[in-house]
Order: C-alpha cells, then structure tokens, then sequence
C-alpha cells in the first residue's frame, strides 16, 4: 500500500458510534459503581457502610472525587476536539483511547469489584496486576504516540486530570480492599 494510502487512512474522520466510544466508555465505572452499590445484597454490611456522615470508608470518598475530576476531564477532552477550531482526532488515535477504556479500565473494574466482594481478595492480585500493566502501556502509548507533542497546555491539563484522577481513585479503591 503506498504512504499516501495509509497516510489518508490515519487522518480519516471518525463516525458513527465509534466517534462516541470512548466518551461512554468513561462513563462506565461511575455507573456501574453506583448501579451495582445500590443492586448488591447485603452490601452495606460488608463494606461498614454508615447511616450517618460519612456514610461510606474514605477511600469512597477519594473514589468519588477523583473519579468525577477523570470523567470531568474526559468529557472536557473529548468536547475540546469537537471544536472546528481544534485539531480533529484520527481514527488511529481514537481506537487508542477506546482501546485504553475498554480493554483496560473496564476489565480492571470487574477484577476490583469481584475482589472488593471476595472473603479471599488476594485471589484477584495477580489478574488486576496484569490488567493495571496493560492499562498503562495502552495510556502510555497514546500519550506519547499522540499527545506528546501535539498538545497545548489546556488538552494537556484535561488529560492529566482523566489520568492522574483516575490513577488516584484506583488507589484509594485499591487501598480499601488490599489496605
């Protein structure tokens, strides 16, 4: 295939749902968070979850808001490029992101959450372990294949919030259940 050929399949818009995918995909370990919360028996118990302030272990409470400054910065990354007066995505880099959310964050969500709810959650270290490598090599990868020198100061604050927001609620969550 020539360079050219190639090089006009990189730059291609994105359509359809794909366009769309990685912002749901930032949405899901909020609302499944959330959903499987309230839909769990006898959940409240197992996790000493309180009547009165502060309701829920503090590591909930870092979940929370480093959780909603990830999704605040996702959500503002993707709206940025949705501006004609910023640089559109290539679909290249879009499978990247999809691909970090998806194959990282939403595998590494269930491993968590099944080792949250497990009397043995030390049976879980080893795959969420794994699924954590992967999921900073895909981040990694598309920051520096894609955003490392491209990017302004105001992406790159967005992408360091979706980051490090994100890094900081795994922490806490992890901490709550290993700690």
């Amino acid at each position: 295939m020539p360079a050219s050929s190639s090089a006009a399949t990189a730059d291609r818009p994105v359509s359809g749902l794909r366009n769309y995918l990685s912002l749901l995909l930032l949405f899901v370990p909020a609302v499944a968070f959330g959903a499987l919360l309230l839909l769990t028996p006898g959940l409240a118990q197992r996790l000493h979850l309180q009547a009165a302030f502060p309701f829920v272990p503090w590591q909930f409470w870092v979940v929370l808001l480093a959780g909603a400054a990830a999704t605040y910065g996702g959500v503002a990354d993707w709206r940025y490029h949705r501006n004609p007066l910023h640089l559109k995505l290539p679909a290249k880099e879009r499978d990247a992101e999809a691909l970090a959310l998806g194959a990282g964050g939403v595998p590494m969500f269930g491993l968590m959450w099944l080792a949250m709810l497990s009397p043995q959650p030390s049976r879980y270290l080893v795959p969420i372990v794994v699924v954590l490598i992967y999921t900073v090599v895909a981040i990694c990868y598309d920051e520096f294949v894609f955003h490392r020198k491209r990017c302004g100061p105001e992406e790159t604050a967005y992408h360091r919030l979706l980051v490090f927001g994100n890094g900081l609620a795994w922490l806490a969550w992890f901490h709550f259940i290993y700690g």
